[in-house]
């Protein structure tokens, strides 16, 4: 089996570097399309995948096609690859907003796949959202799960509109607690700590909070209550972050970008019919 790569930006050559070192494919069988020479060459000798400036080339190569591309330019790729596609192929997106109705439509093919992945995919902490149309086998979403399982943790829907829900969720969710990290080392540095202080601090911290809420099987508001004593310092700060509103601004957020995701898909959907 072999796997093809449209467009092999960041995402897509963290998910290359990923299913090699799992073993799941090896570079002879990778082929990834570029829009530089250079930028193919350079790849080509990091990884030892086989390389082109052609997506043609990339969709004939490949018994499964991941489609990465900036979704903007979705519907002029697709005019590009749509002839060349075999019925027999399975198609993966890992572009954000760019729904399966519009994929399907606009590649003229019906096996597809639909993923939201997020950033820590880079190193192989990432989660994956994703789902599938009826006409991909039981056997092809093994090797799909088997793809994205090297990126991280991987979560399959049957209802496409988690996929959109996830965007603002778990795709979106890295902005959110690099702003929160940020913020709170912020707060470290104003307290007197250096920077480099601070960021061991508040790292470690939220690290060993999220392992200690996944592991321990409690309710998040259980353990936060394990830390707050009546009268102290934890709550006294809690009592801050809820008069400012903390909760509400963050689900806000996460609605807002939500609705931003299916503004974008509509979009898309007009642009491709």
């Amino acid at each position: 089996m072999k796997i093809s790569f449209i467009g092999t930006g960041t995402m897509a050559t963290a998910m290359i570097k990923s299913i090699i070192d799992a073993g799941i494919f090896v570079p002879q069988d990778i082929m990834g399309s570029f829009h530089r020479e250079k930028k193919a060459q350079e790849v080509k000798e990091a990884l030892h995948i086989n390389t082109t400036t052609s997506n043609t080339e990339a969709v004939k190569f490949g018994d499964i096609v991941v489609l990465s591309v900036k979704p903007q330019i979705f519907e002029s790729v697709a005019n590009e690859v749509k002839d060349y596609i075999r019925d027999t192929q399975l198609i993966i997106s890992i572009m954000a907003g760019i729904d399966v109705e519009t994929l399907q439509r606009n590649l003229l093919h019906k096996k597809v796949v639909r993923c939201m992945p997020n950033t820590p995919a880079q190193i192989r902490q990432g989660m994956t959202v994703w789902t599938a149309t009826k006409e991909v086998e039981d056997s092809e979403k093994d090797v799909v799960k088997q793809i994205l399982t090297s990126m991280g943790s991987e979560m399959y829907v049957e209802n496409e509109v988690y996929v959109d829900m996830a965007t603002a969720l778990s795709g979106t969710g890295p902005a959110y607690v690099f702003l929160f990290l940020e913020s709170l080392v912020n707060a470290g540095v104003h307290l007197g700590f250096s920077r480099r202080d601070a960021m061991e601090l508040v790292y470690k911290t939220t690290l060993g909070s999220v392992l200690f809420a996944m592991q321990s099987g409690k309710h998040t508001a259980e353990l936060r209550d394990m830390v707050t004593s009546p009268g102290g310092t934890t709550a006294d700060a809690l009592y801050e972050l809820e008069k400012g509103g903390f909760r509400t601004v963050l689900e806000k957020a996460v609605y807002s970008a939500y609705k931003r995701t299916l503004y974008l898909k509509e979009i898309n959907k007009k642009k491709g019919g």
